[in-house]
């Protein structure tokens, strides 16, 4: 999977909305790569998350333009095991890129605790940094921070909802 990194700045993000089996999927596009794949039940919802996410963005609705790229997206949602070759645009912290990269790094069918990822990460981290990194991801599937769970194997926290994090772990074939 390629991924360019760049920073936020004031640009146009393209999007489009597609359906999965776990709801609606709104994936936003920079010149560099996908910047969003976001889920949730309501598209109106979706697109103010998308501003919020990139305050200083333009946004295009350009459904047509990223037929492909949707279609990408709702396939890596819908079967998370086959991955993906979608090119990422990820933008956040050191310490964000960091755990997004361990997060990159769990095979499909297995999960890492909140801790162990801290603990294989180039800088110091906390659990809760990890957890609030994970938090802040705007690559739904794409960076698999549902692939992460609690100390005692417990599922908690998921941006886009614990359900749709257990369907995800579920799809894999976690046990």
């Amino acid at each position: 999977m390629d991924m360019q990194i760049t920073d936020t700045m004031t640009e146009t993000l393209r999007f489009g909305v597609g359906q999965t089996t776990l709801g609606a999927v709104l994936v936003a596009e920079s010149q560099h790569g996908v910047a969003a794949i976001l889920l949730g039940d309501d598209q109106d919802r979706l697109a103010r998350d998308l501003r919020d996410a990139f305050p200083a963005a333009r946004f295009v609705n350009d459904q047509a333009a990223l037929t492909e790229t949707v279609a990408k997206a709702v396939a890596l949602v819908d079967a998370p095991h086959l991955g993906t070759d979608l090119a990422l645009d990820l933008r956040g912290s050191p310490l964000e890129l960091a755990v997004w990269a361990a997060l990159r790094a769990i095979p499909s069918g297995e999960t890492r605790t909140y801790g162990a990822i801290a603990k294989t990460l180039p800088m110091p981290a906390t659990a809760q940094e990890v957890g609030a990194a994970c938090a802040a991801n705007r690559v739904a599937v794409a960076v698999p921070c549902h692939r992460v769970v609690k100390a005692d194997g417990s599922i908690s926290g998921y941006r886009w909802g614990v359900p749709r994090k257990r369907r995800l772990i579920n799809m894999e074939g976690v046990a």
